[in-house]
């Protein structure tokens, strides 16, 4: 799980377990999305990432990250733009333990019965469904720019 030095930058993170490869066939040669569900919190997850620069296969667990800020002391990013040689001048961010990252906005929310939230990003056109128990994704607003970060376990 998140880091004493990092967990106050982190929205959501939990563990997820790949339950299918492009659940509905592959439409982009460069692009899957996954279907798997998360072993803490139970949320369901549906993403689109850029399999020709990451592997991912069924079956694989995942540690994800939502975060509003690459930058370990929790301080603000400008997301607006990102050149890690200049914005970060040679330090560690939490970018740097995990192996894929993307940068996006949340585009809706929609509150479903029993305390169920549909949580939808864009990472620039590769999309992310979540779903889950509003007490576990409460922190994560509407019109929220954000990181979300892979790594396998």
């Amino acid at each position: 799980m998140a880091t004493a030095s990092s967990a106050r930058v982190t929205l959501f993170e939990d563990i997820f377990e790949i339950t299918a490869l492009n659940p509905e066939g592959k439409k982009f040669e460069r692009v899957n999305r996954l279907s798997a569900t998360g072993t803490t919190f139970e949320c369901d997850l549906l993403l689109d990432y850029n399999c020709q620069i990451y592997s991912l296969l069924e079956g694989e667990k995942m540690t994800l990250v939502l975060a509003s800020t690459l930058n370990l002391d929790g301080s603000p990013d400008d997301h607006t733009s990102y050149n890690p040689a200049t914005t970060y001048q040679n330090e560690l961010t939490l970018a740097d333990n995990y192996e894929y990252v993307m940068h996006g906005r949340v585009f809706d929310i929609s509150y479903k019965k029993d305390g169920v939230v549909v949580i939808a990003i864009s990472f620039g056109g590769l999309l992310c469904r979540l779903t889950g128990d509003q007490r576990h994704v409460s922190s994560i607003l509407p019109d929220m720019r954000l990181y979300i970060l892979v790594k396998k376990d």
